[in-house]
């Protein structure tokens, strides 16, 4: 059976990791991998996490499974966290929440639940979009297609296009959203955009399924989901996938959020039904040791708060490096204008340049990003951005 296989390509952004590691140059960047790096380049475990975690081995007393939901506490804490306490679908118990293995977990059972939902369902994404995005969805047997959203040559939303666009989805669809920190191009929707496209799903009628990786590391935790919240409380219909990875820097714990909202309480229970049968087909139980640290910190007030600082910490740190990179490319001399680099928000940006300056940074002087220029803003830092900067000045 196995002689009929042919090989898969390498996924790009982790066949980059391992070229990195295994380049002996002393002076190198890795611009790949999408995870918070500190200024010495070391993913660090949060405090509020370290503290989390120490309560959880003193207080776990079994390792029995958790249920196809996972924890109750998690689902709620982590509803409230995107929603708001206080957002009518909240108030209503329109909500339903299932904890999941990552947000690529959470994309996967929305993908069976859409699948089921409508076998026929066309899911439109954004041009461009997670290179995942498509995989998982297609693997689950539905359809991708693209809307316009990004423009390459003027580094800004193709808006009137994208509305344009999903004008014309039909209400049987599903439109996936960016909620914010968009993967990979970094430009978000303004609140005035969200509230045009919001204002569009409802016209349309099609499901809005929005994709939250990187809550807290755009604006702030309640000003990332403002998307969420409005859109939340204008449809009848929408599935919201979370992650934990990045916002509380739980990457290898694989814990996220999958929610649906129906168009009232009984609607979203016979939803949750099916939402539960696709979990139990895919993992049946989710992990229990990410969601209990998780569900410790935004349960306690003192944690909570040190994690909103943490937070704040990380994204002021991503945020000073997109401006840092920009004004030092300015010193050297370099004319290209980069300004649109800290126009934009959360761990990526497209550099811009062409495919062969990209393997030109990379073959020389051992800088390393994805063909298409798209760069991790957090792998910059003060001890490697003169390097850096002076390295994609003499491949331009």
């Amino acid at each position: 059976m196995f002689n009929k296989l042919t090989a898969m390509p390498a996924d790009p952004i982790l066949g980059l990791l391992t070229k990195y590691r295994e380049d002996s140059r002393t002076q190198k960047v890795d611009l790949g991998v999408g995870v918070y790096k500190d200024e010495s380049g070391h993913t660090p475990i949060l405090s509020c996490v370290k503290k989390a975690e120490k309560y959880r081995l003193d207080t776990e007393s079994t390792k029995v499974y958790i249920g196809p939901t996972g924890s109750a506490d998690f689902n709620r804490l982590m509803s409230e966290l995107a929603f708001g306490i206080e957002n009518p679908v909240i108030i209503a118990n329109r909500v339903r929440t299932v904890s999941t293995p990552g947000g690529t977990g959470a994309l996967r059972v929305a993908a069976d639940f859409i699948k089921r939902c409508n076998p026929n369902s066309v899911l439109w994404v954004s041009d461009p979009t997670w290179a995942n995005h498509t995989g998982l969805f297609e693997a689950a047997g539905i359809t991708v297609k693209t809307y316009p959203y990004y423009d390459y040559d003027t580094k800004s939303l193709k808006f009137d296009e994208m509305k344009a666009a999903l004008s014309q989805v039909s209400s049987d669809d599903v439109v996936l959203l960016h909620a914010c920190c968009h993967n990979p191009s970094g430009m978000d929707l303004n609140q005035q955009q969200w509230d045009d496209i919001i204002e569009l799903t409802v016209e349309q009628g099609f499901t809005p399924l929005i994709d939250m990786a990187y809550q807290g590391f755009g604006d702030g935790v309640d000003e990332d989901a403002y998307g969420v919240r409005k859109m939340a409380a204008k449809v009848s219909n929408m599935i919201l996938c979370s992650s934990c990875s990045k916002n509380f820097g739980l990457y290898r714990e694989r814990i996220g959020a999958c929610s649906i909202i129906g168009k009232n309480a009984a609607a979203s229970d016979i939803a949750f039904s099916v939402l539960l049968y696709v979990v139990r087909c895919i993992y049946s139980m989710p992990p229990a040791h990410g969601a209990a640290i998780v569900e410790t910190i935004l349960g306690s007030a003192e944690l909570k708060q040190e994690w909103l600082d943490e937070l704040t910490v990380m994204r002021n740190r991503i945020n000073g490096n997109r401006a840092m990179l920009v004004n030092k490319l300015k010193e050297i001399g370099v004319e290209r204008n980069f300004d649109f680099i800290t126009h934009q928000k959360g761990m990526f940006s497209f550099l811009g340049i062409t495919s062969a300056q990209v393997a030109q940074l990379q073959s020389e002087y051992s800088v390393y990003m994805v063909d298409s220029s798209r760069i991790s803003i957090a792998g910059i830092g003060t001890g490697n951005v003169d390097y850096l900067a002076k390295s994609i000045a003499k491949v331009l």
